[in-house]
């Protein structure tokens, strides 16, 4: 059975021989992730192998049979998903505030530019790759470097977090992701959208993500395109969690469906929310 790995995250890169690669940030170091032949692959390059980040695998092929026959088969067409769980829980809140308003590629061109402008690098056989800069530098940054990377209209969310992290980062930590998101909720400019977001990135939990959201919806209708689905957020949202009766079954509906999308190779792109 094929394995494919999950590439939502704007951290992938692709090398010129076909890997995707990517540099992260756990609590005991900096590490060098690759994928090569349907495996991922964890390198310690800068500190302590004591908190190596970890995957997380979804077996489509194990969805109930609420879920529509057609979206079944195109989910188990894509086989075993593999997800870097983001071991760092400020990367997981950068990204999804520098997800808000703008569209998935814009998004991506943000995030990679902010990395390599104000982050730290991460020297890998694949050349350097990039880690968001702390929430000690974003504090220190003054409104002309956020507008020089473009990321102006991000900087009083990333400020907010980035205090708010120092403040209570540690205990987030712990928190699981129905927890975590209205603990994020409650930093200013951090919306619904955004803590869901980045509590499921950094769970790996995705019973917990935006069900209504225009990915889930834009994928899901591009999979079983003659399939009824319901015309409004709202009403998707809750068609979508009865699919699912578990939390179990509900995580690995969503982010295969995400998954399946990251690997359509589609010029249209998602528009996420605050």
């Amino acid at each position: 059975m094929s394995v494919v790995l999950t590439t939502d995250h704007p951290a992938w890169d692709t090398c010129p021989d076909g890997r995707r690669v990517r540099a992260v940030r756990s609590a005991s170091g900096l590490w060098w992730a690759t994928w090569g032949e349907q495996e991922l692959e964890m390198s310690c390059r800068d500190g302590s192998e004591e908190e190596k980040p970890v995957a997380v695998s979804t077996e489509p092929a194990l969805l109930p049979r609420s879920v529509p026959d057609v979206l079944r088969e195109g989910l188990v067409d894509l086989g075993v998903t593999r997800r870097l769980a983001n071991p760092w829980l400020w990367d997981a809140i950068t990204t999804a505030i520098l997800r808000q308003v703008v569209r998935a590629a814009q998004a991506r061109h943000l995030y990679r530019t902010w990395c390599r402008t104000y982050g730290t690098a991460v020297d890998t056989p694949a050349g350097q790759l990039y880690v968001v800069p702390s929430p000690e530098r974003v504090l220190e940054l003054d409104d002309d470097q956020f507008a020089t990377v473009g990321v102006k209209f991000h900087r009083t969310a990333l400020r907010a977090a980035a205090a708010a992290y120092l403040e209570h980062g540690e205990s987030w930590q712990s928190l699981p992701a129905a927890e975590l998101i209205p603990a994020l909720i409650s930093v200013p400019r951090i919306g619904p959208w955004t803590a869901a977001a980045a509590a499921c990135d950094f769970t790996g939990d995705f019973a917990h993500y935006p069900h209504h959201d225009l990915a889930v919806r834009t994928w899901a209708a591009r999979i079983a395109p003659d399939h009824p689905w319901p015309q409004t957020e709202k009403a998707f949202g809750t068609y979508w969690r009865t699919l699912a009766p578990t939390a179990r079954d509900l995580h690995t509906l969503t982010l295969t469906t995400l998954t399946w999308g990251a690997h359509a190779r589609t010029a249209q792109h998602t528009v996420t929310r605050p």
